[in-house]
């Protein structure tokens, strides 16, 4: 271990605040502001946190620059570091300063984390931010009265962080947790039926398999289309000569040509009498013959085909006129 950290400040250290990063961005940066207070004092060290008193921070070891603390220096700061943390109040500018060292401190932890994620689509910058986020979070619930190492304990909360953000962001539909969970365990089921079976396993063998509804299961592989999503404007793998996504899907509803018929005829239809309407709709919605309209309005089959003839005559001239 490096004999600085061994040292606790005394009256005649070169500085009473331990040494931080230069960088302005960085978390510990961020909290500490005020200057570095010189040693005048032969009674006691403080340090300036912005016109605040540091008493709180005495005896401390001194940090070199973080860049070279290596991992077995941090581990051994760290531990010090939380035992003065346990005393301090929090919302004091010494309980800030001692907490964003510790984040400054165990930074490669997070780096380390963010490695394994170095494969996914979202740059590295932002991972490690997110993974920072779940390494303050382990160092405000971490005890030293578990006798657990801060990493052993930091870890899993630092990638359990980083897997939630690809869980919420890497979605293209955002669909509910309880679906993000299934899909994983579909897929895991699929494949280990897949190897036993030697084929793909069927809804109702995924159910029974699960413990699940097969709806559920339905539902499960409904939301996994969710997960990732094709541009229309992408084009095939193969060298087949077909054009985007968009120029292969989707088909020519001919019924679109009618709308502006069907419209353009309600009207014309409400101002017919009510027994010519009565003869359309049991010839065109019901779909009886003439002799079956006839006998349902006690009328001849000959007096219902006239009827009829004069009703369409009289709604195509009405199209006519409105063309």
């Amino acid at each position: 271990m490096s004999p600085r950290l061994d040292v606790a400040r005394t009256q005649d250290a070169s500085s009473a605040c331990p040494q931080g990063p230069t960088n302005s961005d960085s978390p510990a940066a961020s909290a500490v502001t005020g200057p570095r207070a010189s040693t005048t004092s032969t009674t006691s060290t403080t340090s300036d946190f912005s016109g605040a008193s540091g008493e709180g921070l005495e005896g401390l070891p001194e940090i070199p620059p973080y860049a070279e603390v290596g991992a077995l220096d941090a581990r051994a700061l760290s531990k010090t570091l939380f035992e003065r943390l346990e005393s301090l109040e929090e919302g004091t500018h010494e309980y800030a300063y001692v907490r964003n060292t510790l984040v400054e401190l165990n930074l490669a932890l997070v780096k380390f984390a963010a490695s394994r994620f170095r494969s996914r689509s979202e740059p590295m910058e932002d991972i490690v931010q997110v993974g920072t986020i779940g390494l303050i979070k382990a160092i405000d619930r971490f005890e030293l009265s578990r006798g657990v190492e801060f990493p052993t304990f930091a870890m899993p909360t630092i990638v359990g962080e980083i897997k939630r953000f690809f869980r919420d962001t890497s979605w293209s539909v955002r669909v509910p947790r309880r679906l993000q969970e299934l899909r994983l365990d579909l897929a895991k089921a699929g494949d280990e039926l897949s190897q036993q079976l030697d084929r793909a396993p069927t809804v109702a063998e995924l159910s029974e398999r699960l413990g699940i509804t097969p709806d559920e299961v339905v539902e499960g592989m409904s939301a996994s289309n969710a997960y990732t999503a094709s541009s229309l404007d992408a084009k095939p793998e193969e060298d087949d000569g077909e054009g985007a996504l968009a120029d292969r899907i989707g088909y020519e509803d001919h019924g679109l040509e009618g709308i502006e018929y069907v419209e353009s005829l309600k009207p014309l239809i409400a101002a017919l009498p009510a027994r010519d309407r009565m003869i359309l709709s049991l010839r065109f919605v019901s779909n009886m013959t003439q002799s079956e309209i006839g006998e349902e309005l006690n009328i001849s089959q000959m007096h219902v085909s006239r009827l009829l003839s004069r009703t369409l005559t009289k709604l195509r001239k009405g199209l006519t006129l409105d063309e």
